[in-house]
């Protein structure tokens, strides 16, 4: 079992500057297991939600019936693109 009372007594007997190290250590140390923990909850968020997060829902506008003509609009944009004729 850690006990605080030993460790606190131990850094004490340190020079200032390896207190200051110490200190630097633990905010390092909190810092790190912070991300680790909003990294654990973004895991748990759905793509959509990723995606809504950064702004990538609703970032285009396109024809309403484009799930249905999708093939005609990317042969027209390719030829009116790659068209070097």
């Amino acid at each position: 079992m850690v006990k605080f009372e030993q460790i606190y007594r131990d850094i004490e007997t340190l020079p200032k500057e390896a207190q200051t190290l110490v200190v630097d250590l633990i905010q390092l140390l909190k810092k790190s297991y912070s991300k680790s923990e909003a990294e654990n909850e973004c895991k748990e968020k759905s793509l959509y939600e990723k995606f809504d997060e950064i702004g990538l829902i609703g970032c285009c506008s396109v024809e309403e019936n484009l799930s249905t003509t999708y093939k005609k609009v990317l042969a027209d944009t390719l030829v009116t693109k790659y068209d070097h004729s």
